[in-house]
């Protein structure tokens, strides 16, 4: 089927084969722009915070879910969390085995009603657990470029961090 081709049945299953070609540019926003920035230049998770719902949003929002409020007030919520689900990937996208498995998690950061999903670094698929308390470990200072990617992943907690 080309791209172009008008879809007369839609209950019929389609598919094209090949590259879409996709272009884009992701604009963070305002929230995300501040959110981006803390990671960049402090090292730290900023969270949008709504003080009728008494809610923390990692990634920090415009509005309140839950009451609609305007959300301007940013707070500092740290590096720490823990792992509220994860997956342990065994193959590559093309199919192949990777050298070693691969874990992804979804980490809700301490004290927010939100977090991140991202790699966990550091530990096997065999010592890691739901509720395990984890840290964010930073590409350094100079090689950050406010994005996502400069989070190298989660680890374990170790003292004298955020």
């Amino acid at each position: 089927m080309a791209i172009t081709e008008k879809i007369t049945n839609t209950m019929k299953p389609t598919f094209w084969e090949g590259h879409i070609p996709v272009n884009y540019v992701y604009t963070y926003g305002h929230a995300g722009e501040k959110f981006f920035r803390a990671i960049k230049d402090k090292g730290t998770f900023l969270a949008t915070y709504c003080s009728a719902c008494d809610i923390s949003y990692v990634p920090p929002k415009i509005y309140c879910d839950r009451c609609f409020t305007k959300l301007d007030r940013y707070i500092d919520v740290g590096t720490r969390g823990f792992i509220e689900t994860f997956t342990v990937s065994f193959m590559n996208m093309d199919g192949s085995r990777k050298e070693r498995p691969r874990i992804l998690a979804m980490i809700r950061i301490v004290g927010t009603d939100g977090g991140l999903i991202h790699y966990i670094e550091g530990i096997g698929p065999d010592e890691i657990a739901l509720g395990m308390p984890v840290q964010a470990v930073f590409k350094p200072k100079g090689k950050r470029t406010g994005a996502i990617d400069d989070i190298i992943g989660f680890g374990p907690v170790t003292r004298g961090r955020k």
